[in-house]
């Protein structure tokens, strides 16, 4: 295998547009700086609801597809290379939201178990080795159950791993502070009515939201703000964008943050942390 880049970063994402949504600037700012970023998306998002009339003919596996291709273009615009799907395409299919009886599908993310479903995880940490992983909080940011099946993945990952001999040093969940997200939605209504959007999203429409106290980790990757709103673009099926603002199929609009932030869980933060690798003296030789 190719030596990799002194720094290397792990997410955890549940569907293809989570990713984009929740760290694409992120992602977008550390392969900039020559960081090798992996993710790893857990489901194709079989069930999602689709957005342009002319691409509704698509359900199940034929959307999974169609979504995987819309993965690999929003990567590509994130410079990001390294993009898997656990356990490998099809594994395991969307859970659909919570409570429907598509939960029940014993093929489904849901249903799998953890211990194997961590173990194909655990796989790609040891053979990536990164000193960072990000993933979500045990609510999986808003109640998917797909998105708390990836939590418990996750963090089951990071304890096999160690197990056999790689300890990854930093853990972060998504969040996003309350004061920013409130700020955010009062300029929303001012640009609201030159927006393609009939109404705002609310506060609580917004996962990971948390009293400000609890974010530890301010990533500013303003300066790839054109690539996240590429990346999420990209999901087309899912997502339409009119910066600074996205909707998904609710048609409720919703800021497009490009400064990212995180709750640091496992590992110890720097004061005003703004680098998840802070602290881990780790640069990059070129």
């Amino acid at each position: 295998m190719t030596e990799l880049p002194a720094r290397r970063l792990l997410l955890v994402h549940a569907h293809p547009d989570d990713e984009s949504i929740n760290n694409g600037a992120t992602m977008a700012r550390y392969a900039a700086e020559g960081a090798h970023v992996t993710l790893v998306t857990c489901t194709l998002g079989e069930r999602g609801e689709v957005i342009p009339a002319h691409l509704r003919h698509l359900t199940g596996a034929a959307l999974g597809t169609h979504r995987r291709g819309e993965l690999a273009d929003a990567v590509r615009a994130l410079g990001v290379s390294d993009a898997r799907l656990l356990g490998g395409a099809g594994r395991y299919g969307d859970s659909g939201m919570m409570g429907i009886p598509d939960n029940d599908d014993p093929g489904c993310f849901w249903q799998a178990d953890v211990d194997e479903a961590a173990g194909h995880l655990a796989e790609v940490i040891l053979e990536v080795r990164p000193q960072v992983l990000v993933a979500y909080d045990d609510q999986g940011g808003y109640g998917h159950p797909d998105h708390i099946q990836a939590h418990r993945v996750a963090m089951r990952a990071v304890d096999l791993a160690a197990e056999r001999g790689h300890r990854i040093a930093k853990v972060y969940w998504n969040r996003v502070p309350r004061s920013v997200v409130e700020a955010a939605f009062e300029r929303l209504q001012d640009a609201l009515p030159a927006l393609p959007f009939d109404k705002s999203a609310s506060v609580a429409d917004v996962p990971g939201v948390v009293d400000d106290a609890r974010i530890t980790t301010r990533v500013d990757g303003s300066a790839h703000a054109g690539a996240k709103a590429d990346a999420m673009r990209a999901h087309a099926t899912q997502i339409v964008v009119a910066e600074p603002y996205f909707a998904l199929s609710n048609d409720l609009a919703q800021p497009l943050f490009t400064t990212e932030y995180y709750e640091l869980v496992r590992g110890t933060a720097e004061p005003g942390e703004s680098d998840l690798f802070a602290g881990l003296g780790i640069e990059e030789t070129s």
